[in-house]
């Protein structure tokens, strides 16, 4: 009886021991995912980005030439210093519009007016399409000739305002640009309402006893408490509008129609690394070093951004 008592307990403690190991057994698929279609095309773009191209066919090591050539290269730094704007341009505009009115929105619907359940409904549905189809919808509203837009315009003799939306350099990116925050502004609202939905009430109604009204509820109580929710919107809009390409390419095509106006640096990347537009033996290696330059751009300033923030909450 003792012996198999004894050789049962050595079970059940060799069941346990199993057991706990084999939930980090778990994490295993997705994590060898994640490394094939995430870890390993950034490590294989940084390992191009130092060696010479011929067509697809890898050459000798170069070191740093593509980079230099990205930044010092005709075309292609003058390339990459207009699309580099315009992603500056994309997040200005992006922050100002997109998060600006998705604050004012939420703190519309948090104030639980009439309907406020279909506005975030009617907010997000947008997101619900894909960003191809979104384009393409919108490259019909914006056609100068049968487009929404225009008809609309005309309908309330405000024939002076039609345009080219999209084939006027001074009013394509921007017509991108709010086309986007349309699309992403239900998402705005969403992360904007979770925040003020946790902020205690017994906070706010302690802040109205002391005589905090309007703009000082809003600067001393609510903005302060919302911080998390805004740095978030940030860090996500900036990602965001550094990678843009999709919604580009879909309305202007790989050549940031008319005459590079709407090149961004992914549609750029993208131009280099698989367009045979620019005819170089290096294509391949300055996609890769665009990729990289873009990528370390991204990570370095999140990161300065998340610890900049961090500080200055700590200081509130």
């Amino acid at each position: 009886m003792q012996n198999e008592t004894g050789t049962q307990r050595v079970k059940s403690i060799r069941v346990r021991k199993w057991k706990r190991w084999s939930i980090h057994l778990f994490p295993l698929p997705a994590l060898f995912v994640y490394g094939l279609f995430i870890v390993y095309p950034l490590l294989a773009a940084l390992t191009y980005s130092f060696f010479d191209w011929n067509g697809i066919a890898r050459g000798a090591f170069i070191g740093f030439k593509n980079f230099i050539d990205l930044f010092t290269q005709e075309p292609f730094s003058g390339m990459f210093w207009n699309a580099f704007q315009h992603n500056v341009l994309y997040f200005v505009l992006q922050m100002i519009v997109q998060n600006g009115l998705a604050f004012l929105l939420a703190f519309i619907i948090y104030r639980k007016i009439r309907g406020a359940e279909f506005l975030k409904m009617a907010y997000f549905l947008p997101r619900l399409l894909s960003v191809i189809v979104v384009g393409f919808l919108w490259k019909l509203i914006l056609n100068p000739n049968f487009g929404a837009l225009n008809v609309l315009l005309g309908k309330f003799g405000l024939e002076s305002l039609q345009k080219a939306w999209l084939g006027d350099p001074d009013t394509a990116l921007i017509s991108i640009i709010l086309v986007n925050c349309w699309f992403g502004l239900g998402f705005g609202v969403l992360i904007f309402l979770a925040g003020f939905q946790s902020i205690p009430n017994e906070l706010s109604e302690a802040a109205r006893l002391d005589g905090a009204q309007g703009f000082k509820m809003l600067r001393f109580i609510t903005f302060p408490l919302m911080m998390p929710s805004i740095v978030i919107m940030t860090v996500l809009t900036f990602i965001q509008s550094f990678e843009a390409f999709e919604l580009v390419y879909a309305m202007q095509g790989s050549m940031g129609e008319p005459y590079y106006s709407t090149d961004t640096l992914a549609v750029y990347f993208y131009r280099l690394a698989f367009s045979s537009s620019t005819g170089g033996s290096t294509a391949i290696g300055l996609g890769s070093a665009l990729a990289a330059v873009l990528f370390l751009f991204i990570v370095v300033f999140t990161v300065l951004y998340l610890k900049f923030m961090q500080k200055k909450e700590v200081d509130m």
